[in-house]
């Protein structure tokens, strides 16, 4: 008999069939840290076009350099519909693509960003802000006055499917999460219909200590091992 609350392990290559064309996407990470470099190869070599991608970085890609870096591949691929992130400058194409029109992209602050997730997360429509209040990110968002101060009105971001990175799981789906590789992983993890957790190891149910626990195994609808070699080593 089956334990309750068990997650499945699945596959790279089941995970990234989770994702479908136009699905938008939150993707873990900031640059090299806490990047669920599997899952995003695999979603790479599925060829899986039209993604609205939700990362807070297209990580780094330079054109004289052989080989894209993380998110960047899907970038390079042409996979993506549209984009919302926060810091696009170590990904020249990205840039490129930006300035020609080519590909949608929401530039939004990055406190913002995470913000909106975690409403998302919360169930909550959206948060105010002052950030950005007076400058040309205002034109055209929503305001409202509030004790005397304007704020931007940013609703809430959820998206179809999040793929995350932590450095162990339970069998449970309980992760914990190494240094600063926490980032917007466990936040991403509370807004998404489903959420793949992509670890180091997997350990026997209870032997994480409660206190211990970041994001709770309830969030986590399946878990995927970290797949040795390459960038996928860099997390």
């Amino acid at each position: 008999m089956a334990k309750p609350f068990i997650k499945p392990v699945i596959s790279p290559e089941e995970a990234a069939a989770l994702v479908k064309p136009g699905a938008s996407l939150m993707v873990g990470g900031f640059n090299y840290g806490g990047a669920p470099y599997t899952l995003v190869g695999a979603l790479c070599a599925a060829g899986t076009r039209e993604i609205n991608l939700i990362c807070v970085d297209t990580s780094w890609y330079n054109d004289k350099e052989p080989e894209p870096v993380g998110v960047a591949r899907l970038v390079i691929n042409g996979q993506l519909g549209s984009l919302v992130a926060s810091h696009i400058g170590l990904n020249r194409r990205t840039q490129e693509l930006y300035t020609k029109g080519e590909l949608k992209v929401e530039l939004i602050p990055m406190g913002t960003f995470v913000e909106r997730i975690r409403a998302g997360g919360a169930g909550l429509g959206g948060v105010l802000t002052p950030t950005g209040v007076g400058t040309v990110y205002e034109e055209g968002r929503q305001t409202l006055e509030l004790g005397g101060r304007r704020y931007i009105v940013e609703p809430a971001l959820t998206a179809d499917v999040a793929f995350i990175k932590a450095h162990i799981a339970d069998e449970a789906g309980n992760l914990t999460y190494f240094g600063t590789n926490r980032n917007f992983n466990p936040t991403m993890a509370t807004a998404a219909k489903i959420v793949v957790a992509e670890v180091d190891e997997i350990k026997p149910l209870g032997a994480t200590a409660p206190d211990e626990v970041v994001t709770p195994g309830i969030f986590v609808d399946a878990l995927v091992m970290k797949k040795e070699g390459g960038y996928a080593s860099r997390t």
